[in-house]
């Protein structure tokens, strides 16, 4: 298996002839990084991922527009002003030229499987509303944040299908719901304006043939089944320092998607407590040998990582998924 097929095969819960691993290493580690081994890339090509996460194309809202509105709103956005608020196009191809590039070095010239980071609902409005804005909004203007919800996921359509176009394997839906014990939000509100939105991109992307992966941070137990209807194939990050324990998806959702994850920033690597980051990666990796994981971290790994840490950690996961 080259790692594509690799990847695939987990997704399509198949036995794979070993864990695929990736990490998200370069938002606070590139300087080290690169001072260590001379590039991400080359850091990436040292433990041969198998993987890439990948990251461009046009914002929904140009920070220009978004400056625009705040000022002449003295300062917050509301819902009703996104509601006419111009949105870039998302068939701009001009603005996809890094995802093309990134598609050339991973996937045609690596053989790694790429997937595409685009918008969520909630997520992607925090930025406009700021994330305890929106939340109050959710109470006081429904309506209007509703409406906004629909523009916000027509345009996530629109951008999946282009990704797709480009040649990415699978749309990745980023949309933070949880908090460090359950749900931002109540389910109910999950499931009127949360959950229809989603299913705009999600059903287009299944209409396409093709993979579907959602990140959400923090605990979102009390969703999975709805995660499920929704179709999809990838969950990142499963946070176990969240209260998502591994065990309960391996005994209870095995087969029914796979986990991305499993290498947790919070509370795992980055803390210089090498044995209990042992026995973590041996822990869960010793899980999933038959497949249902592949292995990445949670989340970036953090500043306070050192590279003697990433170092001992990538070493014992090369090492482990190779020779068990």
């Amino acid at each position: 298996m080259n790692s594509r097929d690799r990847v695939m095969a987990v997704i399509n819960h198949e036995p794979p002839d070993r864990i695929p691993v990736y990490g998200w290493v370069s938002a606070n580690l590139t300087d080290p990084i690169t001072n260590m081994f001379g590039s991400v890339a080359a850091f990436e090509d040292a433990y041969e991922f198998d993987f890439a996460h990948l990251f461009g194309g046009p914002p929904t809202i140009t920070a220009e527009t978004l400056e625009t509105a705040r000022a002449a709103a003295g300062g917050n956005v509301e819902p009703a002003t996104v509601l006419d608020m111009p949105f870039s196009d998302p068939d701009d191809m001009g603005a996809y030229a890094d995802l093309r590039a990134q598609i050339k070095h991973h996937k045609d010239e690596r053989e790694r499987f790429v997937y595409a980071q685009t918008p969520g609902i909630f997520e992607a409005l925090n930025g406009v509303f700021g994330i305890e804005n929106h939340l109050m909004y959710l109470m006081i203007f429904p309506d209007e944040l509703m409406g906004v919800y629909e523009r916000q996921a027509q345009w996530n359509r629109r951008f999946a299908m282009n990704c797709l176009d480009l040649g990415v394997d699978m749309v990745h839906v980023s949309d933070d719901w949880g908090a460090q014990h359950s749900l931002l939000f109540s389910v109910a509100t999950w499931r009127e304006m949360i959950y229809p939105n989603h299913k705009i991109t999600a059903d287009a992307v299944k209409r396409r043939g093709a993979f579907l992966s959602l990140h959400s941070d923090g605990n979102v137990n009390s969703v999975v089944d709805g995660i499920l209807d929704l179709g999809y194939d990838v969950v990142h990050p499963w946070q176990e320092s969240a209260g998502m324990s591994l065990n309960r998806f391996h005994d209870q959702y095995r087969g029914r998607f796979t986990v991305m994850g499993g290498l947790d920033v919070q509370d795992t690597i980055g803390f210089a407590n090498y044995d209990a980051l042992e026995q973590s990666i041996r822990r869960v990796l010793g899980m999933f040998k038959d497949g249902g994981l592949l292995y990445c971290t949670t989340h970036f790994i953090q500043d306070h990582c050192t590279m003697d840490e990433l170092v001992f950690a990538y070493d014992l996961i090369y090492d482990l998924v190779r020779r068990g």
